[in-house]
């Protein structure tokens, strides 16, 4: 009954195969291996965007922030939601490597919409060379609340990106779940919704640690190329990040695998529908679960083995009535069986 992360779950056998695989004799370093030049390709015709360039890191704090490195100026501000996930869990590495800063937009469970989005981008570059100049728009999809943008909702907030002359960057770390649970292409999803870069995640999905950078402006590759040398993350045998990449791809095994995890959070869902005190505050619609329950309630899951996060406040001690956040997180190893032990024990 494990439910505190998909970072927690194992990587998936046919990555690990893959990296054995991989493993054997000599192959020339710095994504100049053959396997890369595969990938680079598969990924094109994932996007339907032949001449996207295609980069691969280890993980989603460095894909974002390289990411937004090459699109953004150190005198500009990125707009994002409050709740994104390049400001509250990313230690200001956007910051970092950007040297910007963020201008955050009000959410509402977890999205920005385009009238927020619009104010706020309105309200800077208003003080000449006193204060941050307008730049761009980064989404996460899957919101840090679980919930999805939906393809309208993204062409809105470009749309309004494009209407100042700025860029938009996609936080796919849960890329393959929103996918899904929309039932569209990764084109449509990105490019066609005017998305300019997008990370795309595979390691809360079933990799051991990949992400790819992908951007639709080839213009840009050079300087993401020196920027994620300068910044420590050109892996040197890079063909272990090529090969997870490649195993993920092959026979759309990403896809599989985010259905399996979107799966067991509707199967989650339904049974916390059922229970007199647990109240989900976010309609699930990826791998994510945010709910309210009574602590002693929270008490008695933890104490018999679940494992998730509590949100907010103190499980151990306080008010046994007083009604604290957990979250749960779904992955594509969790079992309809561990589900259904976790709903049983919620039942009491």
């Amino acid at each position: 009954m494990f439910f505190a992360s998909d970072n927690a779950g194992p990587a998936h056998p046919a990555i690990m195969d893959a990296l054995v695989k991989a493993n054997t004799g000599y192959a020339l370093g710095y994504g100049a291996d053959p396997i890369m030049a595969e990938v680079r390709e598969q990924i094109r015709d994932v996007f339907e965007a032949p001449d996207a360039a295609v980069y691969l890191v280890i993980n989603g704090t460095s894909a974002n922030s390289l990411l937004l490195a090459t699109m953004c100026q150190p005198w500009q501000t990125i707009f994002c939601t409050d709740v994104a996930h390049i400001h509250e869990d990313e230690c200001n590495a956007p910051e970092f490597y950007t040297q910007a800063k963020l201008t955050l937009v009000p959410a509402e469970a977890g999205k920005m919409t385009a009238d927020a989005l619009r104010r706020k981008i309105s309200g800077e570059e208003t003080r000449g060379v006193h204060g941050p100049q307008r730049g761009p728009v980064s989404l996460t999809q899957v919101t840090e609340k679980g919930t999805v943008y939906t393809l309208d909702e993204i062409s809105a907030q470009t749309a309004v990106a494009r209407d100042y002359g700025l860029s938009t960057h996609l936080d796919g770390a849960r890329f393959a779940n929103a996918l899904v649970a929309l039932d569209c292409t990764p084109a449509e999803m990105t490019w066609k919704s005017g998305i300019d870069a997008v990370s795309f995640g595979g390691t809360k999905n079933g990799a051991m640690g990949v992400e790819a950078c992908v951007i639709f402006d080839p213009k840009l590759a050079q300087e993401f190329e020196y920027r994620r040398k300068r910044g420590g993350h050109l892996l040197s045998k890079h063909r272990y990040l090529s090969a997870q990449m490649q195993a993920y791809l092959a026979d759309d095994l990403w896809l599989d695998l985010a259905r399996k995890a979107n799966s067991r959070t509707a199967q989650l869902a339904q049974g916390l529908r059922t229970h007199n005190t647990a109240q989900m505050l976010f309609e699930p619609q990826a791998n994510i679960i945010f709910f309210q329950m009574p602590r002693r309630d929270h008490q008695r899951m933890l104490a018999a083995g679940a494992v998730y996060y509590v949100m907010s406040g103190d499980p151990d001690q306080g008010d046994p009535n007083e009604m604290l956040t957990g979250r749960l997180v779904t992955d594509w190893s969790m079992t309809e069986t561990s589900v259904s032990d976790f709903l049983t024990l919620l039942q009491g």
